[in-house]
């Protein structure tokens, strides 16, 4: 019998939730919809009795939350966040069963991810990396894209908990591969969103109505889901997080590192890496990326 189908439950696999953020909470109550039991754990209360209330049972600890656990997800910001709760006497490998299912949906460097899997086996534990595209919108309406580093078996015993959470799930390759495609994943995304942003500034300034414009244009070859996602954003100055410009920061950091780590030239990256990280420096890292427009606005002498 599948290890996942050997559980209290006689479908579901108990699942543990470390880290019930923006992308956690949602996820998590996905699972819940779907019917299974999950025990989560994170710092905020406020996130502990959200998950109650969805149905979840919150944990005192990560070891509470693990020990009778048969898939342990991980969502939290990076890579010392996963190794904070990986490791160490009250981690997730000193008190997970051997055989857990350990899947990582953080965005962290392809090596953490190699290293969390290396580390694993000597506590008979499997690890998958598994990071997600889509946001907080994605998140809630479980329609995230899943790009998952790992073994084959492993991911087909996953795939049920994926199809809960996702639309598009791919099994990119081994260890630290999901991570990887993560980092073009938010290298693209980026890029996609200055170039929206710079477009806007555009069309303002040149006196376009600014809906009908961004209407044609996501009708056409310009069209992307990023300006579906974002259109009313720019239209509406909205820069409450859904992604954070500080977590982009962050996953820019990594494209660039491993870009460098691989000899691939991110000539256009690199400078959309630069505008990120000054609109961070000018206090807006905890606004939505799409907030790359008050950077373009700012660059153009317009007023905020």
């Amino acid at each position: 019998m599948s290890k996942l189908a050997d559980s209290s439950h006689p479908t579901h696999p108990a699942v543990a939730w470390i880290g019930l953020g923006i992308m956690g909470s949602p996820m998590s109550e996905n699972l819940i919809k779907a019917g299974y039991n999950v025990t989560g754990f994170t710092l905020e209360q406020d996130k502990l009795d959200r998950l109650t209330a969805a149905g979840g049972t919150a944990a005192g600890s990560i070891a509470e939350a693990v020990r009778d656990a048969d898939v342990v997800i991980t969502m939290v910001p990076a890579s010392p966040q996963v190794e904070a709760i990986a490791y160490g006497p009250d981690g997730i490998l000193e008190n997970a069963r051997a055989g857990t299912l350990l899947i990582d949906m953080s965005s962290i460097t392809p090596q953490t991810s190699v290293d969390l899997a290396k580390a694993a086996v000597e506590k008979g534990i499997r690890v998958l990396d598994a990071p997600v595209s889509g946001g907080e919108a994605g998140a809630i309406e479980a329609v995230l894209s899943i790009m998952v580093g790992g073994g084959q078996s492993d991911f087909e015993e996953a795939e049920p908990i994926f199809d809960a959470l996702g639309r598009t799930i791919v099994l990119c390759g081994p260890h630290g591969s999901g991570q990887t495609v993560k980092a073009a994943n938010q290298l693209i995304v980026a890029v996609n969103i200055q170039a929206c942003a710079e477009a806007v500034v555009f069309l303002e300034k040149s006196g376009v109505d600014l809906a009908a414009a961004l209407d044609v244009l996501n009708g056409g070859l310009a069209g992307s889901t990023v300006l579906t996602r974002k259109k009313d954003n720019f239209l509406n100055r909205d820069f409450k997080p859904g992604f954070r410009i500080d977590l982009h920061h962050k996953d820019m950091g990594i494209v660039t590192d491993a870009a460098r780590n691989v000899g691939a030239a991110l000539p256009v990256g690199a400078v959309v890496a630069q505008l990120v990280a000054s609109l961070r420096a000018q206090g807006d890292g905890g606004l939505d990326h799409s907030a790359l427009l008050r950077a373009v606005e700012r660059l153009s002498g317009a007023r905020l």
